[in-house]
């Protein structure tokens, strides 16, 4: 299999596998930064049999300290939560979202970082299901409790490649920054108490990773991207809180190239004042 038909599933395979009858858990993933909570969205209209999923409540564990705005689940929590969502062992699960994949990329690195292998990311997200002719339902969906097993309990160290606060410090892996180029330069900071970067990062801003019509770059693109930054090695990826920046780990793996994600990102890396900060351009 391609690498990217491992990362993505299109619409129009998707709707071919839900007539066909085929073992799928749908997940909604909407969140947006200023607009977290997606469940109005998904009530108003989501994929047929798809369940939500709140990425400040489920996809996160706000009770953890030290590791950013959006510290990672834990396995145990998780397996919990894809029960309830009606996840099955050898279900392909699909996560979409309405906003630059930020939702159903967060899904994506976590679920895999478990160690679900038949995770896709809807291609174009809920757009492109509209495109593809696709119908929507309204209301809530209770799904059957399904009954997959995590893997991984400390997903830190779980199927997917981190780095920690103390690797960047020691320069040990080239950095993607994915936030958009004014927070990068530490022009504006709408979140973070500290504006700027990690000194050393390049700005690969999660945007540039996806077309117009929001599905990922083809793999001649991304690497394009890689060689106008010239990384050519070793890469990891870091944004505010660890969401967005899994949309550039997803966009290179579907290129074939494997990143490490800096979960806790900027919001770790400033909460040690003692650590460096740099701002203005590259």
């Amino acid at each position: 299999m391609n690498p990217r038909a491992q990362v993505l599933i299109t619409a129009a395979e998707l709707i071919r596998r839900i007539d066909a009858g085929d073992p799928l858990s749908i997940l909604d993933v909407r969140w947006r930064l200023d607009e977290p909570d997606g469940r109005p969205a998904y009530l108003d209209g989501h994929i047929p049999g798809a369940v939500y999923v709140s990425l400040e409540e489920e996809l996160s564990d706000h009770s953890v300290e030290g590791r950013g705005r959006h510290p990672l689940p834990s396995g145990t929590d998780l397996e919990e939560a894809g029960r309830r969502w009606g996840i099955n062992q050898g279900d392909l699960v699909v996560v979409y979202d309405d906003w630059n994949r930020a939702g159903s990329g967060r899904a994506w690195w976590v679920l895999t970082a478990a160690g679900l292998d038949s995770v896709r990311i809807l291609d174009g997200g809920l757009a492109a299901w509209r495109s593809a002719g696709g119908v929507l339902e309204r209301g809530p969906i209770e799904p059957q409790p399904g009954d997959f097993t995590v893997t991984q309990r400390d997903l830190y160290a779980g199927n997917r490649p981190t780095v920690t606060a103390e690797q960047v410090n020691a320069g040990s892996v080239a950095l993607l920054d994915a936030r958009a180029p004014e927070r990068f330069r530490g022009e504006v900071e709408p979140v973070d108490p500290v504006a700027g970067h990690i000194p050393g990062a390049k700005n690969l801003p999660s945007g540039a990773v996806l077309a117009a019509n929001g599905t990922f770059l083809d793999g001649d693109a991304v690497a394009r991207l890689l060689a106008e930054r010239g990384i050519d090695g070793s890469v990891g990826a870091y944004c505010g809180s660890g969401v967005t920046a899994s949309v550039v780990v997803a966009a290179l793996a579907a290129a074939g190239h494997q990143a490490a994600l800096f979960p806790g990102s900027w919001s770790e890396w400033i909460s040690d004042p003692g650590r460096p900060v740099s701002r203005g351009p590259e």
